[in-house]
């Protein structure tokens, strides 16, 4: 096939940001089929899913709900309504205010839950095909771009590492663990950086950004 220098130059002129972009739009559409294909007798909408996922370790509000998913309050009641009928999901009053109304997970929800929560599994092997470097090359990069979408406004807030008050980048520098998490008392690597982490605790603005500014920038 002949050499073609004006096919080259527009590949090579493609911006590197949108070809990456590109690629995650990919992963999302597989994230996305699996989670229709895995509906199962429920039929169950990916939001739908999210919910029973979020609801495993306890029950939530439909505000929290609403908050955790970034979507409407709206969306996530007719969601709701929907589980509740089909027997997942059951609904109560809050204990410390009566108007709220809590949802958790029935049994067969809750026996849904562990089902819905491996459609992510064939995306977590092909992660772990990965070397070691670079799983945590990709996580650290993958916390960066999350944070830039949260603080845009675009996807939901989740208890990461690098936005809580426990959090210490570089405490111990020129390790293979240079962070410290003061919750626990412990050092850790990047490789151990949580993006939904049941003990986080937000973290002041002015610390969060000095923590950041740490965090991405280069590593003493």
């Amino acid at each position: 096939m002949p050499y073609d220098r004006r096919e080259t130059a527009a590949f090579e002129s493609s911006p590197l940001a949108m070809r990456v972009a590109s690629g995650l739009a990919k992963v999302g559409l597989a994230l996305k089929h699996h989670a229709w294909r895995g509906a199962g007798r429920q039929r169950l909408t990916p939001t739908q899913g999210q919910i029973l996922v979020l609801l495993s370790p306890g029950g939530m509000t439909i505000s929290d709900l609403a908050d955790r998913l970034a979507v409407a309050v709206a969306t996530v009641t007719d969601a709701v309504e929907t589980l509740v009928r089909k027997g997942l999901v059951r609904k109560d009053r809050g204990s410390s205010d009566g108007r709220s109304r809590v949802a958790t997970l029935t049994a067969a929800g809750r026996r849904e839950a562990v089902r819905v929560a491996q459609w992510t599994d064939f995306l977590q092997d092909a992660v772990g095909s990965l070397s070691p470097r670079d799983q945590e090359d990709l996580l650290r990069v993958l916390v960066k771009l999350i944070r830039t979408l949260q603080e845009r406004g675009q996807i939901p807030v989740s208890r990461m590492c690098v936005t809580c008050r426990f959090f210490r980048p570089y405490a111990h520098p020129g390790t293979d663990r240079p962070h410290h998490c003061a919750f626990v008392d412990a050092p850790f690597g990047d490789r151990h950086l949580r993006v939904d982490c049941p003990d986080h605790a937000a973290a002041p603005p002015r610390q969060q950004a000095e923590a950041w500014a740490l965090f991405a920038g280069s590593p003493p």
